[in-house]
């Protein structure tokens, strides 16, 4: 899709940030990837929290290194991908590398597909050279972004009362 791209979190004002949480505050559904939501944090201090956690020296040793982007059409931000450099167990048994969300409010209309397509190629920069990435069972339309994307389902495991899908995705 023309005219899209993926913009580090750093790059983000906070107008368009508001924007972007208003949005899913407005469904009172949980805000997808973990990292975008703002835990009660002042911009600042989020953005502050963030580029810790993309350097392995000051990331908390229960999180691995990660980095978010925002997917951007030049005027609001669309969604998010969470891309963690590596895996632990938990990440490794039902989060996978890469993590997404497109707003309530943009969803249906092909940003998924052009946020996973824009984010792939970043996972390889960082050595990642086959993604782990992961949905509920239920949830079809990431199912489809996965598979269209090139993903290969591994199994599906249990993560309490629901099953999550694994997929393995090339990274270029």
């Amino acid at each position: 899709m023309p005219g899209l791209a993926l913009l580090h979190f750093s790059q983000i004002t906070e107008d368009a940030y508001w924007d972007y949480l208003r949005d899913w505050q407005s469904t009172g559904e949980r805000i997808v990837p973990f990292a975008s939501a703002p835990h009660d944090l002042p911009f600042s201090m989020w953005r502050s929290q963030l580029q810790a956690l993309e350097d392995p020296a000051c990331c908390p040793a229960h999180l691995v290194p990660a980095t978010l982007y925002f997917l951007s059409d030049g005027s609001a931000l669309l969604g998010a991908v969470d891309i963690r450099h590596t895996l632990n167990g938990g990440l490794a048994h039902t989060g996978g590398h890469i993590g997404y969300g497109v707003r309530p409010s943009c969803r249906r209309q092909g940003y998924a597909c052009a946020m996973l397509g824009l984010a792939l190629p970043l996972a390889h920069d960082l050595g990642i050279r086959r993604a782990l990435i992961t949905c509920d069972d239920t949830n079809a339309g990431s199912a489809r972004v996965i598979e269209k994307a090139g993903g290969v389902l591994e199994n599906k495991v249990s993560d309490g009362d629901h099953l999550i899908r694994r997929y393995w995705v090339a990274t270029r």
